[in-house]
C-alpha cells in the first residue's frame, strides 16, 4: 500500500511539473507578444544556456572572445554567464577567481540600459551570436533580461560565507509548497549528479548560491521547471536560505 501511494505521489510530480513546464518558456519562434515577466524569464534562461533553452546545438568552437588563459573550451564558452558570471559582475563578483574566472567584465552597467542597445552588441561582430543560434524574438528577451532581470546579488548574499541574507523558515513556505513538488520535501527527489555521483538543491544552494538564486528567478532551461520570477525579491532569497538547510548528501 506504502508502495502504491509513493507511486502515485511520484507520478503527480511529473505530472505536476509537467503541467509547470507547460506555462514555461515556449518556443522563441512562437507568434503573438510575450508579457514582460514572461520574456524577462525566458531571458533569464536564454543568459544561462541558451542553446539548452532553445534546443539547439552551439558551436563546438571556442568563443572568440574567450581569453586563451580561461579553462573553458567549446561549447561552454559561449553561455553568457560563463564569462559574466552568475552575479553578472564577470571578473569583480564570484568569479573573480577560479575555474571560471576569465578577466571579462560583468554586465551590471547595462541594467537599465535600453534592451535595443543590448540587442545590438549581442548581435554584433564581436559576439557573434546570429539569429540562426539566438533567433530575433529569443534575443529581445535576453537583451531585456539583462536590462531589468538582473539581481544585485551582493546585496542579498554574503559572499566570504556563501550565506543567504532570507529568512529561512519564511522561504520553507515558498519551497513546501513549490519547488518541493519536483524537488522534494528535503530536496533529494532530483539528483542532478545521478547515477555517477550526489547534487541536490541543498547541495547546489551552498556551494553556489549565485546560480541558485539566478534559476529560482528564472528557471533551469531545457526542463520543466517553473520561474518564480512573479515573487518580490525578498521572496526569492527567503527561498535560497531554505534551500540552504537541506541535506547536500
Amino acid at each position: 500500500m506504502k508502495r502504491s501511494i509513493y507511486r502515485m505521489g511520484a507520478a503527480f510530480a511529473v505530472g505536476a511539473c509537467a503541467l509547470l513546464g507547460s506555462v514555461a518558456p515556449a518556443s522563441a519562434d512562437d507568434e503573438g507578444e510575450l508579457p514582460e515577466l514572461w520574456a524577462i524569464t525566458q531571458g533569464g534562461q536564454f543568459y544561462d544556456n541558451w542553446a539548452k533553452a532553445l534546443f539547439q546545438s552551439p558551436p563546438d568552437a571556442t568563443h572568440p572572445l574567450y581569453p586563451a588563459e580561461g579553462k573553458k573550451k567549446g561549447a561552454d564558452t559561449w553561455r553568457c554567464k560563463e564569462c559574466h558570471g552568475w552575479d553578472y559582475r564577470g571578473r569583480d563578483g564570484a568569479y573573480a577567481s577560479g575555474s571560471h574566472y576569465t578577466g571579462i567584465k560583468g554586465l551590471r552597467e547595462m541594467s537599465g540600459a535600453p534592451p535595443s542597445e543590448i540587442a545590438a552588441v549581442i548581435r554584433g561582430e564581436a559576439h557573434g551570436y546570429t539569429p540562426a543560434m539566438i533567433p530575433e524574438r529569443a534575443l529581445s528577451s535576453l537583451a531585456l533580461f539583462v536590462s531589468r532581470g538582473q539581481l544585485d546579488m551582493t546585496r542579498h548574499i554574503d559572499y566570504a560565507t556563501k550565506v543567504a541574507r532570507g529568512n529561512a523558515e519564511r522561504g520553507a513556505r515558498f519551497y513546501q509548497t513549490i519547488c518541493a513538488v519536483c524537488h522534494g520535501h528535503n530536496g533529494k527527489q532530483i539528483n542532478f549528479k545521478a547515477p555517477d555521483g550526489v547534487e541536490y538543491i541543498g547541495t547546489v544552494a551552498s556551494a553556489n548560491p549565485q546560480e541558485t538564486l539566478h534559476k529560482i528567478q528564472n528557471g533551469q532551461p531545457g526542463v520543466p521547471m517553473v520561474s518564480l520570477g512573479a515573487l518580490s525579491t525578498q521572496d526569492l532569497v527567503d527561498i535560497l536560505a531554505y534551500t540552504q538547510t537541506l541535506p547536500q548528501e
